[in-house]
């Protein structure tokens, strides 16, 4: 299905000038999404006015099979990226010579579909003699708070999403500390996989929707203290985040319940809510410790200014409620201030990509003209620093 915004050719023409028809001393950049299973595209202007955008999911296909499957991934991209990219630039109103540059994202994400983003872009920054901006996803995913809330660097940014989980330091364009990521599976590749375990696709309330938000729904029903699952790395202090462990506790426990109810194929669980409940709670626990970690080493190495003391929360996973709750409770218990983009703009879309290009363009970094040799990184790696710095972190209730 393809989705566009009401289009804001009327906002784009009250923000900059127009004079013959064209737009006059404006950056705008034409973004390109392919990371995953979501094509998108968007244009948007230096102001942050999002000038046209669209965006085809792959989400009803992939909840049929059960997960991603590359290969599928792939096939859905070629067939519809001209249809997305087109048809963002057409509702933006203007052409393809009025675009300052093209930002596509060149890592991380599935190869096969990175592959089709990347060779599209290519082949149109070639034909209009464009500049091409590469974009790593996740600082896209980090600087996309700077198009709705303006915050100023530095910023400590909590990445959540299914195929990563990281904690950074935002302190400019192009400039990251990274302080830990995880080491093995993401948070909401761990919620898909418990839901899977607990047949969410065929629920009647889980109906159409991904696994993160079956478990989300079902978790507000339930008893987050009836199961307890083992916290990951509490004896690690350091950023590093593991899900893997956790998700096979908690599947261990799902199938000893079943043997217990003694269920036949299709049947869910009676305490299928509390399990959810109890899933989302401990995952949550451990991110906002690690983030928790992370404000205190940022605190003890002066890395962020007083008075500016701002934690970002991006990408997919950071649409859950419970997760943001319970991050605003951390925040205020450490005198931040949490800051998240609209949910829309959390998870994977082609704003964010242009976005990053426009912070890119106003900087004047990675800019290719020859594009047959780019880069894309993210950051510097201070992780050991902090595990060094063997900060204990305080109890905080989120049993809430």
């Amino acid at each position: 299905m393809l989705k566009t915004p009401i289009c804001s050719w009327n906002n784009y023409l009250r923000k900059v000038s127009v004079h013959g028809g064209k737009s006059i001393s404006t950056k705008i950049v034409l973004g390109i999404e392919t990371s995953c299973d979501d094509t998108g595209a968007a244009v948007v202007d230096e102001t942050g006015s999002i000038l046209g955008e669209a965006l085809h999911s792959q989400a009803d296909v992939h909840l049929k099979t059960g997960g991603i499957i590359p290969p599928v991934a792939q096939q859905l991209h070629q067939e519809n990226i001209a249809r997305v990219v087109q048809h963002a630039v057409s509702s933006s109103g203007i052409s393809m010579e009025d675009i300052s540059a093209v930002a596509t994202t060149v890592m991380p994400g599935l190869a096969l579909s990175l592959g089709i983003g990347l060779k599209y872009s290519l082949e149109l920054v070639k034909k209009h003699q464009k500049p091409f901006i590469p974009i790593h996803h996740m600082e896209a995913h980090a600087l996309t708070v700077r198009l709705t809330d303006l915050v100023p660097f530095p910023f400590l940014v909590l990445l959540l999403s299914g195929g990563h989980c990281i904690l950074a330091v935002a302190q400019g364009v192009s400039d990251f500390l990274l302080l830990g990521q995880t080491k093995d599976i993401a948070p909401g590749d761990m919620l898909d996989k418990v839901a899977r375990s607990l047949s969410l696709h065929n629920h009647p309330e889980c109906s159409g929707k991904s696994g993160g938000r079956a478990i989300e729904i079902l978790a507000q029903q339930g008893n987050i203290l009836r199961y307890k699952f083992t916290v990951p790395m509490q004896r690690y202090r350091d950023c590093t985040f593991s899900f893997a462990g956790l998700q096979s506790e908690i599947t261990r426990k799902i199938s000893k319940e079943e043997k217990a109810e003694g269920l036949q194929e299709g049947q869910h669980l009676s305490c299928l809510p509390d399990l959810a409940a109890a899933a989302l709670y401990t995952m949550t626990v451990h991110i906002a410790e690690r983030t928790h970690r992370a404000i205190l080493f940022c605190k003890e190495k002066g890395i962020i200014p007083p008075g500016k003391e701002t934690l970002v929360v991006s990408g997919g996973v950071a649409s859950n409620q419970y997760v943001r709750r319970s991050l605003q409770l951390l925040a205020d218990a450490t005198n931040f201030t949490l800051v998240c983009p609209p949910p829309r703009l959390c998870t994977d879309n082609g704003v964010m990509i242009a976005w990053n290009g426009i912070e890119k363009l106003s900087a004047g970094l990675d800019i290719f003209y020859n594009v047959e040799h780019f880069r894309a990184p993210l950051g510097t790696n201070i992780s050991e620093q902090v595990k060094e710095a063997f900060i204990k972190v305080p109890a905080l209730n989120l049993a809430v």
